[in-house]
């Protein structure tokens, strides 16, 4: 402990003694407070990536719903082939 303040005998353990402590202590802190800040830091950091995919996805997804209007010509479609195929069948049955 080269950092010591007073040279007295009696006060001088006693600094060096409250210079350990403080510096076990700092340690202590760190090693806790650390890991704990650095965990924090990288989960906010992945909880970003996964909002930003999260927003992608529903991007994505937006792309591939079919609108009313479309929906509505394509069951018209249909329907029309249906009728066809209908008035078909009925001129093989009616002959």
């Amino acid at each position: 402990m080269a950092l010591m303040v007073n040279q007295d005998p009696i006060y001088g353990v006693i600094k060096i003694m409250e210079l350990s402590s403080y510096l076990i202590w700092n340690v202590i802190l760190t090693l806790v407070y650390a890991p704990m800040l650095y965990s924090i830091r990288q989960n906010a950091q992945e909880s970003k990536r996964i909002d930003i995919l999260i927003n992608k996805t529903r991007e994505e997804m937006a792309r591939s719903y079919v609108t009313k209007q479309d929906l509505a010509e394509d069951i018209d479609r249909v329907i029309q082939n249906i009728h066809r195929l209908e008035t078909k069948i009925d001129k093989l049955i009616g002959t």
